[in-house]
């Protein structure tokens, strides 16, 4: 058997199209101080970019994988050198492939969505067939393999995972593969990912890895909101009559994610700057203050707004260099909170810590089960 977590399954995701790339207009991905704005030209990667990779890019212990729906930022991964599975997902101009905006438009796809605000996106689930030539391809690496898969609370792929993970090692005796919920949405994952890299250079094993893992994914924070609830509405998440009182009131919701991976509602408010005031307040209250670690801030299309709450987080005492990854949002998730979604990521306290007595011990039961299954 595969060693991975338990959780409950729930649906996959759905998801719009690309267009082509303009890079003058995208927001593409950076890690910067507050004065250091992306290189021009062939090499268009920021200098604190590649000195964040260069840090976390080291010989490990195992083989890593992601999936694209944690809104990666492309220079990182290509100096991660990580294996990226991507989601598909059908539009109204069909099948595409979400490859982390290499051959797409962020602008041009958010506001299509805009002008087309009926517009159906799905997403298409990772298969078990095509999880099992992933696996069999990086095994030839020699190294025990740790796929970082999008969060069970959002999707069922990792179950498909799980199932491929059990074929392929049914026919390679001996074979070490770790399937991992992460259990953090969007680019929460890709802060996850970037210490695994650093702690499967450091001397862990792959178990070791896996089980760190484990436990750190709690740790990540994500808090964001959004200038609509149309697109929730829309995909059937929330009833259409919550999104339209909603837009009559300018009411705009701050969310986050529970420890199941799942969209939670932290608060409603007036207006969009009372709910990215709450953002930055949710930061100030739980930031784990080691700016060795970088933190994100992700959006569609809402780059003034990314701005504003980067600003803000430099204002905090320590953080004025603080290396920040700017991404975009990935059409996987992005169909489903539509253009205007700004969030902050970052590494903070123990989330499991804000659960209830009761709700404790059920989740102890839970690792529990998590911990037999390996």
């Amino acid at each position: 058997m595969s060693n991975s977590d338990q959780a409950e399954p729930t649906a996959a995701t759905d998801a719009p199209v690309l267009t082509e790339a303009n890079d003058e207009q995208s927001d593409h991905y950076r890690a910067q101080g507050p004065d250091r704005a992306p290189n021009k030209g062939s090499d268009a990667t920021p200098e604190h970019v590649t000195i964040v990779a260069k840090a976390y890019n080291k010989r490990r212990s195992c083989k890593i994988i992601v999936d694209s729906s944690s809104d990666l930022a492309p220079e990182v991964i290509k100096r991660l050198g990580v294996e990226v599975i991507p989601y598909h997902y059908v539009g109204p101009q069909g099948e595409r492939v979400d490859d982390l905006w290499e051959n797409g438009d962020p602008h041009e796809f958010y506001e299509f969505m805009r002008k087309n605000p009926d517009a159906r996106f799905t997403t298409m689930a990772i298969t078990p067939g095509t999880y099992a030539g992933v696996f069999e391809r990086a095994l030839g690496d020699g190294l025990p393999i740790l796929y970082l898969c999008l969060s069970e609370g959002l999707s069922s792929s990792i179950n498909s995972a799980r199932q491929a993970a059990d074929m392929v090692q049914a026919s390679h005796a001996g074979a070490e593969i770790y399937i991992l919920d992460n259990k953090c949405d969007s680019a929460a994952g890709e802060l996850l990912l970037m210490e695994v890299c650093r702690q499967a250079a450091a001397g862990l094993t792959a178990r070791e890895v896996y089980e760190w893992a484990q436990d750190a994914r709690y740790f990540i924070h994500g808090y964001f909101t959004l200038d609509s609830l149309h697109w929730l509405a829309l995909g059937g998440r929330i009833p259409p009559a919550a999104a339209q009182v909603g837009a009559k009131l300018d009411v705009k919701p701050e969310l986050s994610y529970d420890i199941n991976g799942s969209l939670t509602l932290r608060g409603m408010y007036r207006g969009r700057k009372k709910a990215m005031r709450a953002i930055i307040q949710d930061f100030h209250d739980n930031y784990a203050h080691d700016t060795s670690l970088p933190l994100a801030i992700v959006s569609s299309d809402a780059n003034k707004d990314a701005d504003w709450l980067e600003a803000q987080v430099r204002k905090e005492k320590g953080c004025e260099d603080l290396a920040v990854i700017r991404s975009s949002v990935s059409p996987i998730l992005g169909s489903h909170v539509g253009p205007g979604m700004v969030a902050l990521v970052f590494w903070g306290t123990d989330r499991r810590e804000q659960l209830s007595l009761t709700d404790r011990i059920a989740h102890r039961i839970r690792d529990g089960r998590s911990v037999s299954r390996s």
